[in-house]
Formats: C-alpha cells, sequence, structure tokens
C-alpha cells in the first residue's frame, strides 16, 4: 500500500481491532507547532515530530509516569488536551504554592503547586515541614499524591494509591518509622490539601493516565479463564472504547476544529498565556483496488502543549474498517493534491508536479537500462 502525504506533516499507518475482531485500516498524523509565548499565531515547527510507536516514560518504564503515549490508538472519541509542563510563580518571585490551570472548549482545570514538603511522624501525630519556596517547579503524575506503601515487613500489608502508583505521599500503614521523612506530592486540588498519608485525594496533573491505572484499566475488561478459552486473542466483550483515551475525564473534550482558545495559566514565565489553535482541515482518501474511493476527515483528537519546549503537537486519525485484508487497499492520499495529480491517476499515469521531474524519472530508467 502507497500512503502519499502532501500536508508537510508526518503520517504513518497501522491495523486496529475492534472487540468484535473486524480490522481497520488507520491513519495517524501529527502536526508540530510552534507555542505563541509571546503572542502571535502558532507557525508550523521546523522539525515535525514523526508519531510515536510506543508510550515514553519519565523513567522506568510502568514504574514511572507516561510522558507520552503511542500516537497509534485503534481509535478516539474525544479529543485528549495533554500537558507536560512545569509551575512558575507569577513574576518571577518565589512562592511556596501557585495555582496552574488550562482552559480549552469543555477543559477547564486548575489545581495548586505546592513546594517541596516531607512528613513529620513522632508517634501518633502526623505532621509536614513547611513548603519551600519555588520559581519554577516541574507538574507531573510522579510528583502528585500517590505511590507504593511496601515498608512493612509482612507483605499483606502492602499497599498501593491505584490511581498513581508512581506518585509520593501515600501511605496505608500509619507507622512513623516508615512516614517520617518521606516526601509529600507537589500538587493537590485547590480546597483539598493533602493533610494525611492515607487520605483519599485525586492525583493532580496534565499528562497521560497510566494504562494500568485505575479507574482507566476498569475499561479494559475482563481477561479470565473464559476469556482465555473462549475469545483470546481477540479483545472481551466488556472492552470499552474509552480506554484509549489517554487523558483523565475532566481533560477530553470534543475534537478539535481548529480556531479554539487555549488559555494557560502560571505554565509558562509570562503568567497567562492565550492563543488560537491553527485550522485543523486534514483529508484522508482511500483508494480500493476495487470499487470507489473512499472520503474521511480525520479527526484530531489528541493535543500535547509542552509550554517548556515552546511547542505543541496534535494528533489526526481516519480510519477504515477492512472487507478481507490490508491489501485490498492500493493508495491513501494524505492532505489535497493537485488537478494534475488526480488527471495522472484516472489515466493511470505517474504524476511529476515538473519538468524536471519527468527529466529526473527518464534519466533513472535510462540508467537502470544501461546497468542491465
Amino acid at each position: 500500500m502507497e500512503l502519499i502525504n502532501t500536508t508537510g506533516l508526518c503520517a504513518a499507518w497501522n491495523l486496529g481491532m475492534d472487540k468484535h475482531a473486524r480490522e481497520s485500516l488507520v491513519v495517524v498524523v501529527k502536526g508540530t507547532f510552534t507555542l505563541p509565548l509571546a503572542g502571535g499565531e502558532p507557525r508550523l515547527a521546523a522539525g515535525q515530530q514523526p508519531p510515536l510507536e510506543s508510550d515514553v516514560f519519565t523513567g522506568e518504564p510502568g514504574l514511572s509516569a507516561p510522558r507520552y503515549e503511542s500516537d497509534f490508538a485503534p481509535l478516539k472519541r474525544r479529543c485528549d488536551v495533554l500537558l507536560n509542563g512545569s509551575a512558575y510563580a507569577p513574576g518571577g518571585q518565589p512562592a511556596t504554592a501557585v495555582d496552574v490551570g488550562i482552559r480549552l472548549g469543555r477543559v477547564s482545570k486548575i489545581f495548586t503547586v505546592a513546594g517541596s514538603r516531607r512528613w513529620r511522624a513522632v508517634g501518633d501525630d502526623i505532621g509536614m515541614t513547611a513548603p519551600q519556596a519555588f520559581t519554577v517547579k516541574p507538574v507531573g503524575y510522579d510528583l502528585a499524591f500517590g505511590g507504593v506503601d511496601n515498608g512493612h515487613e509482612d507483605p499483606a500489608r502492602h499497599d498501593a494509591c491505584y490511581a498513581n502508583p508512581v506518585g509520593r505521599g501515600f501511605h496505608r500503614e500509619l507507622d512513623a518509622g516508615l512516614i517520617d521523612g518521606t516526601p509529600l506530592p507537589n500538587t493537590q486540588e485547590r480546597g483539598a490539601p493533602v493533610l494525611r498519608p492515607d487520605g483519599d485525594y485525586r492525583p493532580m496533573a496534565f499528562g497521560p493516565v497510566g494504562r494500568h491505572w485505575q479507574p482507566r484499566s476498569r475499561l479494559a475488561g475482563t481477561y479470565d479463564q473464559r476469556w482465555l478459552d473462549a475469545v483470546f486473542p481477540f479483545l472481551p466483550e466488556d472492552f470499552d472504547e474509552g480506554y484509549y483515551q489517554c487523558a483523565p475525564p475532566d481533560q477530553q473534550t470534543d475534537f478539535l476544529q481548529g480556531g479554539e482558545e487555549v488559555l494557560l495559566y502560571n505554565l509558562t514565565p509570562q503568567g497567562r498565556t492565550v492563543f488560537r489553535l491553527p485550522p485543523l482541515d486534514v483529508p484522508v482518501v482511500f483508494f480500493p483496488r476495487r470499487g470507489p474511493q473512499q472520503e474521511r476527515q480525520a479527526m484530531a483528537d489528541t493535543l500535547m502543549l509542552e509550554p517548556d519546549r515552546g511547542l505543541f503537537t496534535v494528533t489526526w486519525r481516519a480510519s477504515l474498517p477492512l472487507a478481507d485484508s490490508l491489501f485490498e487497499i492500493a493508495q491513501v492520499l494524505v492532505g489535497r493534491a493537485s488537478r494534475g495529480w488526480w488527471r495522472a491517476r484516472r489515466a493511470g499515469k505517474a504524476h511529476h508536479p515538473s519538468l524536471a521531474g519527468v527529466v529526473r524519472a527518464a534519466r533513472v530508467v535510462a540508467e537502470e537500462g544501461l546497468d542491465e
């Protein structure tokens, strides 16, 4: 199959399968744009990042927070709005706590970033040290409430914060010897400060949620003996397609259309950064070997903001159910082609956008003939 990309963005394809074992050809398009920190409009970045084939973590895979999730999800029903970045104290003046937030469409999320603190435990008395002042503080699930409590000598008394097992501050066992001096999280809900290590607190960050964290893992379905005997290697019947969304529910919104306003609060040195997304129109045309062409509008279903890098990426997705296999598709066109390209295709000829291209093609044919 030939993939033709005229967009200036990066494009790739993969095969996806739903829980009914029906296969689809999935085309993924990814664009990298400059994030206008000092005003102006986003522009295509000089270096375009290709779609990621696998998840990327902040540290050891599975034991640290996901930094990016693979771009090759078979489908998404909504748009994930994500951010990797840092909290900036207003005016560059050291502060012990700073509120940070994102607003885009239906997404409006704000929480507090606190300076570094540690639990202080003596007997039954559990408190914390005063937060240290900061001017810039990274924000992520590694620094959010959560973690694993496995310090007790009895493994039966080990536990974890299943909503964020890679975080910090969580302790189910209120043993002063195990708690004293351990770090608290740097992020917390506004109006719901972390006060106890065994409390029920929401982990606060803007990045991707781990595939095995709760409640996302529950959407993956049931993998029991019945599944092994009757369904494997296909998805279980109770698989929920919402599993493919890597953002928490409060960071999911409608597919992006382009022109939406993005507001970042205390996530850049400027304090308040506002810009609008660029036009996000990406058509995709599938050309089967038999039958008429199938046109799709790729949907912008993932936005990753990276203010510290001055960039953001948008990922589009379009898919076509396959009747049999990938071999039934001859070509896929991503973007728009010229009239000349369409005329050449209808005539069954190769398209050359210039006379120089024709000369080069003829030269290649001639050289191959001489080699023989």
